[in-house]
């Protein structure tokens, strides 16, 4: 696929150069900043991330690239340049090709976590709070910072549950990558807030079992990430997904598993990427 770039304002161009690749914290503080939310309220609508199909690379990341990898239903590995590996909603079901350093959970359904992980991942994070109230997750890990956003799920009776999911969100080598979990509500402008901006956007694309097309193709375009990743395929066809969305975006099926984003380069348009599973 041609890649084709984007010329940003002096202006984004003299921020993004002042930003460090690495977490920043805050003065006299152990907190880390959040990038992406600075970068949503200063340039709301330049998007800086980019794609590459795996082939189209060497072996080994450049020192600006991630690498992601589905590997199936919500589990997807993130690699990043620094070495740290992260398995999105680890359930132990969908087991990547190496033991990861990080890996994140939601308990909407047993198929999106595990009370019983491999000892030997180093870092659990579970996106519901495990002593009553919610999941706050702000852990620096090698180059990634990762930080988590709550939202609801349905419970029994048909009641909602609060905070029983994160959207969790890696910040890394300069991008904003999110995942939605078990997204059962439409987001709220405090939600997208919290959120800030998302270059690399995973979605839950099943139709009921979290929301419905509609309602999950509404948060995908006020999103409006550069890369959107399809996820959670159980239900109907991903096409039913597609069908929701016009002419603003671009659609495409990979041939692999993996693709490689960094900062330098992005599609004009919002790209919907259907990845293989390994």
């Amino acid at each position: 696929m041609m890649l084709r770039y984007l010329l940003l304002p002096f202006a984004a161009i003299s921020l993004l150069y002042f930003l460090s690749p690495m977490p920043a914290l805050a003065q006299g503080s152990a907190q880390p900043i959040s990038q992406c939310q600075a970068i949503a309220q200063v340039l709301p609508d330049v998007a800086f991330a980019s794609f590459k199909p795996q082939s189209a690379l060497n072996a080994h990341l450049a020192s600006d690239e991630v690498k992601i990898t589905y590997i199936g239903h919500s589990t997807f590995l993130i690699e990043t340049p620094g070495g740290v590996s992260i398995a999105t909603d680890y359930s132990g079901w969908y087991v990547p090709p190496k033991t990861p350093d990080v890996v994140t959970m939601n308990k909407a359904h047993s198929s999106h976590y595990t009370l019983t992980p491999d000892p030997a991942i180093q870092h659990v994070l579970h996106g519901w709070g495990d002593d009553g109230d919610p999941a706050d997750h702000d852990v620096v890990i090698g180059d990634t910072y990762i930080r988590n956003v709550t939202t609801d799920i349905r419970a029994g009776g048909g009641m909602m549950e609060p905070d029983g999911n994160s959207i969790f969100i890696f910040e890394v080598a300069g991008l904003c990558i999110g995942h939605l979990g078990h997204l059962h509500h439409e987001l709220d402008e405090s939600d997208y807030a919290e959120i800030g901006r998302l270059d690399v956007l995973m979605v839950p694309v099943d139709g009921g079992l979290t929301m419905g097309a509609e309602s999950m193709s509404r948060v995908v375009t006020r999103l409006r990430s550069a890369l959107i990743l399809p996820m959670h395929r159980r239900g109907p066809p991903v096409t039913n997904f597609l069908q929701m969305f016009g002419d603003t975006f671009d659609r495409s099926f990979a041939v692999e598993a993996s693709v490689s984003v960094s900062v330098r380069s992005l599609p004009r348009k919002p790209l919907i990427y259907i990845l293989q599973g390994v």
